[in-house]
């Protein structure tokens, strides 16, 4: 494939992207409106009376005990204890991008536009379900928070694409010298620092 046309690719994509940042906006304050609840500085704030219906919909605690699986049960240990090395990576990583990324001149990545707990203000949800959706919201988010900064990292100091692709890899990927071109990576590397540092990502 000719480079420009993949360069055009990696623009379109870029623009779908952008598109689908605004559609997912649009969704969101369509259910905002449908299940009666606004955003007021963060809080999640529902119409009054609603909050009664969903109650309605929640399951003792009791009676979820009584009908949970014997397995989910006796494995609950295994999934919580990787809480205790999430919180480690969340202090690590947070304390290494206000020191490093202050000498590096990159913008600090906010930790609060990724790890977002908000499913315990949800009335149909009884104590053990708001844990489980605090744990897994706290978990992806600190992922999502943590590779960020680590994409950051990479821009940086190593912006080459790798000789294998692999699945998944960040968007910032798409912007990085190609493997073995090494006149690409002496051009881009001054440039994609730059960009770290001129715009908020």
């Amino acid at each position: 494939m000719p480079q420009s046309t993949f360069d055009e690719i990696i623009e379109n994509i870029q623009s779908l992207h952008s598109q689908i940042e605004d559609e997912f906006d649009r969704l969101f304050a369509e259910k905002q409106r449908q299940f009666h609840y606004n955003l007021e500085k963060g809080k999640v704030i529902f119409e009054e009376g609603i909050r009664d219906l969903q109650l309605q919909y929640r399951t003792g605690l009791w009676k979820y005990i009584r009908g949970a699986k014997i397995g989910h049960i006796l494995i609950s240990p295994v999934i919580y204890s990787v809480s205790v090395p999430l919180l480690l990576l969340d202090i690590v990583i947070t304390i290494y991008q206000h020191i490093c990324f202050r000498v590096f001149g990159i913008d600090r990545v906010c930790r609060a536009d990724y790890i977002v707990i908000d499913r315990q203000h949800l009335s149909y949800l009884n104590v053990i379900e708001k844990m489980n959706c605090m744990y897994c919201g706290y978990g992806n988010g600190l992922i999502e928070y943590a590779r960020e900064i680590i994409a950051r990292t990479e821009q940086y100091w190593c912006p080459i694409k790798h000789a294998r692709r692999s699945l998944g890899h960040h968007h910032r990927v798409a912007e990085f010298a190609d493997y073995g071109h090494a006149e690409d990576y002496k051009k881009k590397l001054k440039q994609l620092r730059n960009d770290l540092t001129s715009r908020r990502k």
